[in-house]
């Protein structure tokens, strides 16, 4: 059998993402594999392994539901399987086309393809209200005319049993005549609900008598209003599946409780479904400084308080696309975690990790200076005018290089000057010396301050004994390298640098004042300088910023006379040192 695993050796030379990853012999051990393995063993499904990855249209798919896309499509691919992706649209007040659009080209985007098996839980409408129909007929079902709070009202807690609805015991003929009339839309909405008959008694909450049908008048995006009555989630979800021949049924663990409902339904309908799929649950992804609720963020959105579903510092697959995430990262991060039965929190660093990973190897280098400083080479003429090569990848040099002028005025980070250093500092203070990368070795002769004591600019010196790259500058060691950009061609950019969309690593959104934990300083626009080859970059274009971070060129907001790039991730910084 073969597994799904990530490697250096899979990712190619170039900005386009990796589709199909390398295989290997040795599995990658947990226990839904371990069943999985265990059945084709005993020929359970006939070795055959079908799976499904069910989401509700009623938001942008988060990097939550990534772990679950790539668990059950990965899954598929291992086992030479089919994975199912079915919209559970049972809800048309909350669910909607643009939602559906946005699932679909996120799976796509990461690299998954479901083939002929798209499904809507709309294509079983008749069908599912024929099997309530039968459960009816055998007084598994009966028409509940309370209210909704009377009926939580009788149904208990987790210490007392729940109470029977006094309209439990309806014959089947009026259950039936009821049941018909809904559906014919005699009913306003919530004067009756379709409800499971199993036991008010039952320890588990999900078995005392569930709703299985409601009556709500909304237009469903797929089926217009050809119906007012819509079934219940934990009744769709189950039939659905066993009427698409899906073996295993992997959800997260909040569904461990239903899943005796999950089989009691199939149960009842053993002889009329093709078969009775497998539920495995396994724990949901918590990641450090976000949040996995689409309520939470559909709020967010709703709320003025990011710029909309894909604003960059969402944890949605679209914000995570618009921020720079590749599709590789976030299938290597999903592998990498792995699954289990136990709930924990992953670090934000492990993603951020495996997305350095990937574009430390494929990201080309250019130069951004993002907080300038204007230095001037004093002993250089105004006119001067000299090329310097630099690579495209300091560890490829098949990538070639392109060529960066030199000039008498130069723009160089703020950061990179102190007129005082501290201990430690090894970039340019007054007297002190360091290499301009890929030029010359220089020297602050003068600080230039304004009214207002603000350094406005500094001049230096430069050796001409000491480019890089010649003999005689290996004669020569500075410890500071210092990144610029010539003035004279250095084009102004719109730079957003992201930060955490929480400032509390674990935010509790179980209060409503959640809003307060929001990361303050989460979204920063400055203006900046590029090389001019920036200007030619293409929307969703990622670089590395030299000594700055992976940046992309932002695939909304690409201007022509102002290109506008996102702060992916920054650089790993050991030390004070940064990496090539």
């Amino acid at each position: 059998m073969q597994h799904i695993i990530f490697r250096e050796t899979d990712l190619k030379n170039t900005n386009k993402d990796i589709s199909t990853t390398a295989l290997s012999a040795e599995p990658v051990s947990n226990f839904i594999r371990n069943i999985i393995d265990e059945d084709i063993r005993t020929k359970k499904w006939g070795g055959r392994v079908e799976t499904r990855f069910p989401p509700e249209p009623n938001g942008y798919l988060h990097i939550g539901h990534a772990k679950s896309i790539c668990l059950n499509f990965g899954l598929a691919i291992e086992y030479e399987g089919v994975c199912h992706l079915r919209f559970d649209d049972t809800n048309p007040k909350k669910e909607g086309k643009e939602y559906v659009d946005s699932i679909l080209d996120s799976v796509r985007w990461l690299g998954f393809d479901w083939g002929g098996h798209l499904h809507y839980s709309s294509d079983y409408f008749e069908k599912l209200y024929k099997y309530s129909e039968y459960l009816i007929s055998q007084g598994k079902a009966y028409v509940d005319s309370l209210t909704g709070e009377e009926i939580r009202n009788l149904r208990g807690t987790l210490t007392k049993a729940g109470t029977n609805s006094p309209h439990r015991e309806r014959s089947v003929d009026e259950n039936l005549d009821l049941f018909r009339r809904m559906k014919q839309g005699e009913f306003s909405d919530g004067t009756h609900v379709l409800r499971a008959k199993i036991d008010m008694a039952s320890p588990n909450m999900n078995l005392r008598d569930p709703v299985i049908y409601r009556i709500l008048r909304a237009h469903h995006h797929r089926t217009g209003d050809a119906w007012c009555i819509y079934p219940m989630y934990d009744y769709t979800h189950c039939i659905s599946d066993a009427l698409e021949n899906i073996t295993h049924s992997v959800c997260t663990l909040e569904f461990e409780d239903h899943r005796p409902l999950y089989d009691w339904i199939l149960a009842q309908l053993k002889d009329r479904v093709p078969c009775h799929p497998q539920q495995i649950e396994f724990a949901r992804l918590n990641l450090t400084h976000t949040v996995m609720s689409k309520r939470i963020l559909m709020e967010l959105v709703e709320g003025g308080f990011v710029e909309g579903w894909d604003d960059p510092r969402m944890p949605t697959l679209a914000g995570l696309r618009r921020r720079g995430y590749t599709p590789f990262s976030i299938r290597l991060f999903a592998e990498r975690i792995g699954v289990s039965k136990a709930d924990s929190w992953i670090g934000m660093d492990v993603l951020e990790n495996c997305l350095r990973e990937d574009l430390n190897i494929r990201a080309q280098r250019r130069i951004a200076v993002l907080k300038p400083l204007k230095l001037v080479i004093v002993n250089l003429p105004d006119n001067y005018e000299e090329e310097c090569l630099v690579p495209n990848h300091p560890q490829k040099p098949e990538n070639g290089s392109r060529v960066l002028a030199l000039t008498k005025t130069l723009y160089i980070e703020r950061d990179d000057f102190m007129e005082v250093p501290t201990k430690g500092y090894f970039r340019l203070a007054p007297g002190v010396e360091v290499r301009l990368r890929y030029a010359y070795i220089i020297k602050c002769v003068k600080v230039i301050k304004n009214a207002s004591n603000e350094i406005e600019e500094i001049h230096c010196s430069y050796d001409p004994e000491t480019k890089s790259g010649t003999i005689g500058s290996k004669a020569r060691k500075v410890k500071g390298n210092i990144h610029w950009l010539s003035s004279k061609y250095a084009l102004k950019s719109e730079v957003r640098l992201f930060d955490n969309l929480f400032s509390d690593s674990r935010p509790d959104v179980s209060s409503r004042e959640y809003k307060r934990l929001l990361g303050v300083n989460s979204k920063e626009i400055i203006s900046a300088y590029i090389e001019p080859s920036l200007n030619e970059a293409q929307p969703e274009e990622f670089f590395q910023f030299e000594r700055s971070g992976y940046f992309v060129a932002d695939q909304l907001d690409m201007k022509t006379d102002r290109p506008v790039f996102n702060r992916t991730v920054t650089l790993r910084d050991s030390r004070g040192k940064y990496k090539a």
